[in-house]
């Protein structure tokens, strides 16, 4: 089963060119297991939620989903914004789960990290994010958890992690999401198998 090739689909909550949590989904590539792959997808060109427009939603909106529904797994890498989801963030779940016959997110396996300059390291977006999952039927990874605090003491001045204990967190955190990815594509492709035949 460890063979099993696994696809994550990285989204950056932030869309500042120096951001630390940039900086941690770069950190990801380096740090993922075995026969797994990570694909970025960065939210500038996702226009604010319209519904007016949502059914067909606009080409950036499309590609966005289709990256979602070919993902294995998804990892979010976002910061905190006044205690809650930065919009960006927000606006782009919101796409992704209209119209309702068409929600990418139900039944998807994600995890979440977060980096911040103040010493929760982005817990309470993480539970804000959590509450949000519950109504999209996403299926979140509880442990290990990656909050990464003080984060300007963590990054050297080229944006690589340099903090030892966080990058063994990041690596905890992607090994638990890709064996759990590979268990749940494993079952999917038994009760194929076993419908086919």
């Amino acid at each position: 089963m460890s063979d099993t090739p696994i696809h994550i689909l990285g989204i950056l909550g932030s869309l500042r060119k120096e951001s630390y949590n940039r900086m941690a989904l770069r950190t990801c590539h380096s740090l993922l297991p075995e026969n797994a792959t990570l694909e970025d997808f960065h939210l500038d060109a996702i226009p604010p939620f319209n519904q007016d427009l949502e059914d067909p939603p606009p080409p950036e909106v499309a590609k966005f989903k289709d990256a979602v529904r070919k993902a294995d797994a998804i990892l979010f890498v976002s910061p905190e914004y006044n205690y809650s989801i930065p919009g960006v963030l927000k606006n782009a779940i919101d796409w992704g789960s209209r119209p309702p016959k068409d929600n990418v997110w139900s039944g998807k396996l994600a995890a979440m990290m977060g980096a911040s300059m103040g010493m929760l390291g982005t817990g309470r977006g993480q539970y804000h994010l959590r509450q949000v999952f519950i109504n999209l039927n996403v299926h979140t990874l509880n442990r290990p958890e990656v909050m990464i605090a003080l984060a300007q003491n963590k990054f050297d001045p080229q944006g690589n992690l340099t903090d030892e204990p966080t990058r063994e967190q990041i690596r905890k955190l992607l090994a638990a999401l890709v064996d759990l990815a590979r268990k749940e594509k494993k079952a999917r492709n038994s009760q194929q198998s076993a419908r086919a035949s």
